[in-house]
């Protein structure tokens, strides 16, 4: 019998495996016009200013506690093969992963913007199938749009959380879906790279991520409408707005893509450039383009494909020596200007074709 504990810890106190109560967000490109040519028609109050004990009263209170989910599945025995093993005659493989029970690896889900628990959920029980320990946690929306200058505590915070649960000597893993899950990876790496942490990240995943910000006209001028250009000004130092300036990461660790042609968000060629950029500074790159696929559906349409890609992907990861935690010494020369897409001797690509869907449906 398989047994899971679940952990949700908020600023209150909740029961374990209590379900989630946050509300579902949907934002389109249109909802931002609308919000634009609503807003623009406000006049807007000059601002100075103000001194530093005002401005650290702008920032998040460091007893505020984020609403993140974490699962300790119970630990099966080992089997004899110690190697991953996998059985059967179903399309779907079955995956085991061979570990000690004090090392057992650490998944951490970032989830897209509005992104509900009970959605999230869905892609965690893949590890947790596996006895895997996880992590949930979607940045609110206003935090990804409009205020911004939260995200890197939010960074800092999740950081916190993973020492608090003893969980830095675990291998970890990072699974992060589109935009805004990079956007939150993105403040975790500068977090790590600020305090020197010595966690042991293994690989990420990234699940329709990252893409340009083509509306970034739109929202620069609904930040500064709203609040969030303000609240930056008062920072010591400039917030990073863009998961594509990941291209510039200083960390080594591989890094699997799972995206698709038919994307209307994030276009396949802004994963593949940023992908062969990523190779190119020596990191392990892995690309598999689902045909057809809707933006984070790539999982529902795909599912059997989807969960031995990332199985496979960790336990890649996990038998391979770990990458290096130092800093990666970046070229900056000529070659930023580069738009093609020749693939590196670190970077791998499939594509996974239509017939390859499995009839399981969401």
């Amino acid at each position: 019998m398989h047994f899971c504990m679940c952990i949700r810890a908020t600023s209150r106190s909740h029961p374990p495996g209590e379900a989630s109560s946050c509300p579902a967000y949907y934002l389109t490109p249109d909802c931002f016009l609308s919000l634009f040519l609503s807003l623009s028609l406000c006049p807007l109050s000059p601002f100075r200013p103000r001194e530093q004990e005002a401005r650290r009263s702008d920032e998040m209170s460091e007893q505020e506690d984020l609403d993140y989910y974490i699962m300790f599945p119970s630990f099966p025995p080992s089997p004899k093969d110690q190697t991953l093993t996998a059985g059967g005659q179903n399309q779907r493989e079955e995956f085991v992963f061979v570990y000690e029970e004090d090392k057992r690896p650490v998944v951490i889900l970032l989830g897209w913007a509005g992104c509900q628990d009970r959605y999230l959920a869905k892609y965690s029980s893949i590890y947790e199938d596996k006895s895997c320990i996880t992590l949930r946690y979607t940045a609110p929306v206003e935090y990804l749009f409009w205020r911004r200058d939260k995200m890197p505590y939010i960074g800092k915070r999740l950081l916190q959380v993973i020492t608090d649960e003893r969980l830095d000597e675990h291998p970890i893993f990072f699974h992060v879906f589109s935009n805004g899950g990079a956007f939150l990876y993105q403040h975790i790496s500068l977090a790590m790279q600020r305090a020197n942490t010595p966690f042991k990240i293994r690989g990420v995943i990234f699940d329709s991520a990252p893409g340009e910000r083509r509306l970034t006209a739109l929202f620069k001028a609904i930040s500064a409408i709203i609040g969030g250009v303000i609240a930056q000004a008062f920072s010591r130092t400039p917030i990073p707005t863009n998961p594509i300036a990941l291209a510039e990461e200083a960390y080594s660790w591989p890094q699997l893509f799972l995206y698709s042609n038919s994307d209307t968000l994030i276009p396949a060629s802004d994963v593949e450039k940023f992908a062969s950029r990523r190779a190119e500074r020596g990191v392990r790159v892995q690309l598999v383009l689902f045909t057809n696929s809707p933006h984070v559906k790539h999982y529902t349409t795909y599912r059997d494909v989807y969960v031995n890609t990332v199985c496979s992907f960790i336990h890649e990861c996990l038998i391979s020596p770990s990458p290096s935690r130092s800093l990666l010494t970046l070229d900056r020369g000529d070659d930023r200007g580069s738009q093609s897409y020749d693939a590196p001797p670190d970077l791998t690509k499939r594509v996974v074709l239509p017939h390859e869907a499995g009839k399981q449906q969401n």
